[in-house]
């Protein structure tokens, strides 16, 4: 499958599921468990990317964070959703390896269970590291493990290859190359699927690798 196909079979996918996506204990427990999990210390500036229907934005503004909050996705009936429950956020349909913001705009990154449906991870990971300010930090939510019965609407890119996400040193060997470092973890589970939540730093003096 070609990285062009890949993207295809996923924004099909989650376009279907838009409507009824909310619908789902396990993404919205999710979504509320990474908003709790943030430091937002600072952060006046938050980039949700494979934002779905803006779960994870919307719970850190259930949380009380009011600052910017901007959102990415593939699949333009995702954000059709979150725009309807964020009117004041900046939704975008877009390739999370090639991210519509400027250089040094967001304090604060968020990727939740998205990185295994990247045909090209290491990417993804290196823009968040040109959009985030200095100091900036990132938190993924990747699976450890996951009933796959749960999660038979999930495009097939979405089982190709979880290894590098699924567990702390993997994901450390991951996030490395763009000068990332697995900070904070903490562990989420529904009793069905389990997932590592991380905070990823960056020193200041990291550059990304071409």
């Amino acid at each position: 499958m070609t990285d062009d196909e890949h993207l295809r079979v996923v924004r099909e996918r989650f376009d279907d599921r838009a409507p009824t996506y909310d619908e789902s204990a396990m993404h919205r427990g999710l979504a509320a468990a990474v908003a709790a999990f943030a430091d937002l210390d600072g952060v006046e500036a938050v980039l949700d990317v494979a934002t779905g229907t803006g779960l994870v934005l919307r719970a850190l503004r259930d949380r009380g964070y009011d600052g910017s909050a901007a959102g990415v996705d593939l699949a333009p009936r995702m954000i059709d959703e979150a725009r309807r429950h964020l009117p004041e956020a900046d939704l975008l349909v877009g390739d999370a390896t090639r991210l519509p913001f400027a250089d040094d705009t967001f304090d604060l990154a968020t990727c939740v269970t998205g990185l295994q449906l990247f045909p090209d991870p290491g990417a993804a990971i290196a823009e968040w590291a040109r959009v985030l300010r200095p100091g900036g930090r990132a938190i993924t939510a990747t699976f450890l493990a996951f009933d796959r019965s749960r999660h038979q609407a999930a495009p097939p890119p979405a089982f190709i290859d979880h290894i590098p996400f699924d567990s702390v040193e993997h994901l450390s060997a991951t996030v490395a190359p763009a000068g990332f470092a697995v900070g904070r973890t903490d562990t989420w589970t529904d009793g069905a699927d389990e997932v590592l939540i991380a905070e990823l730093t960056r020193s200041a003096e990291a550059s990304v690798t071409p």
